[in-house]
């Protein structure tokens, strides 16, 4: 149970000094009784705000289809981010969305977003090697050593010492891959071209995250997962 000026803040209803005034113009009622005291506890299953139940309030995990030029830092500095795609209630949740791993703005595709923190870690941790796919379109024809390349567990990106996890690279067209990667370093697919000696990487869309695809989500669009999607 919770303080229901806790709750209301959480969930991205009001801040707490503002659910005083939620209670007291008995739009909020527990247990089909008008609240009347902002402190008082309750079950979140048991409060309704204007008659609807509490919004998400177990958590969020969400798969939005990411569009060219959004970033994925709630920093407004680096520009229009991926979360102003969201109802404005779930962008004022605490604990915050935010995404699982990051695509960078030149980046399209599969994005995770959640409120859960220890989803966030567990699938973005090394140590569960999480399959992530990418397409990727390159300024010039593929040469094929680079699937090797790509597999030997040997390529250094620049400025590092330790090399890149195995990935798997297939050439589908003379300038199109599809890359596996079961890590998730700083621009990495861009950089391990670069650091291959290959193709500039022009256009990069992540297609797939574990067995999620985006089926027919259109970009900037997203839909809920149940919060035991990944067990």
């Amino acid at each position: 149970m919770r303080r229901l000026d806790q709750l209301l803040a959480n969930l991205g209803y009001c801040s707490r000094r503002e659910a005083r005034d939620w209670v007291a113009s008995g739009a909020v009622t527990v247990r089909g009784a008008v609240a009347d005291d902002v402190s008082a506890k309750a079950n979140s299953a048991d409060i309704r705000v204007d008659g609807a139940p509490l919004d998400h309030p177990d958590g969020l995990l969400l798969v939005l289809h990411k569009p060219l030029g959004l970033v994925c830092s709630h920093e407004l500095r680096e520009g229009p981010n991926v979360y102003s795609l969201l109802p404005a209630r779930w962008r004022r949740r605490n604990p915050i969305v935010t995404s699982v791993g990051r695509l960078d703005k030149d980046t399209s595709g599969l994005l995770l977003l959640t409120d859960q923190s220890a989803l966030v870690h567990r699938l973005t941790s090394p140590k569960h090697k999480v399959p992530k796919i990418y397409r990727a379109t390159g300024d010039r024809d593929l040469a094929p050593e680079l699937v090797a390349r790509f597999a030997s567990g040997t390529l250094t990106l620049d400025g590092e010492t330790a090399p890149c996890a195995p990935a798997e690279l297939k050439i589908i067209s003379p300038r199109e891959a599809k890359v596996t990667l079961t890590e998730g370093k700083y621009h990495q697919v861009r950089r391990m071209f670069a650091a291959a000696g290959g193709a500039t990487v022009l256009t990069l869309h992540r297609e797939k995250f574990g067995a999620l695809e985006l089926d027919d989500l259109a970009p900037g669009a997203w839909r809920e997962l149940p919060l035991d999607y990944f067990g």
